[in-house]
């Protein structure tokens, strides 16, 4: 059974920073695109940033330039950094992985899903 744990989140400062890990264990992560989406208050679930298998990343606009991506095969592990954050990042953050190495933009195409992590950004 997949099981994503998600740890980083927290409460920062605008123009502050945070560092998401998201942990994978049931099978070969290194063969899987793992996603970050966000969910706020009232809000839809909406994509964040996504790394294929193979190292191919893929940013939402209001990512590029300031959060990056990244992933460690050894340890099973998906990063998200966040720098510059600002008050309207302020959401749950969850991790996602699929069934195939491409990524995707839709939480549709994704199988599963951790339990989120909050992140706050004061202003």
């Amino acid at each position: 059974q997949v099981q994503l744990v998600e740890s980083g989140g927290g409460l920062v400062q605008a123009g502050g920073s945070l560092r998401l890990s998201c942990a994978a264990s049931g099978r070969t992560f290194s063969s899987y695109a793992m996603g970050w989406f966000r969910q706020a208050p009232g809000k839809e679930r909406e994509f964040v940033a996504t790394i294929s298998w193979n190292n191919i990343t893929y940013y939402a606009d209001s990512a590029k330039g300031r959060f990056t991506i990244s992933r460690d095969n050894a340890k099973n592990t998906v990063y998200l950094q966040m720098n510059s954050l600002r008050p309207e990042d302020t959401a749950v953050y969850y991790c996602a992985t699929r069934r195939v190495g491409a990524g995707s933009v839709s939480a549709r195409g994704y199988d599963y899903w951790g339990q989120g992590t909050q992140v706050t950004v004061s202003s």
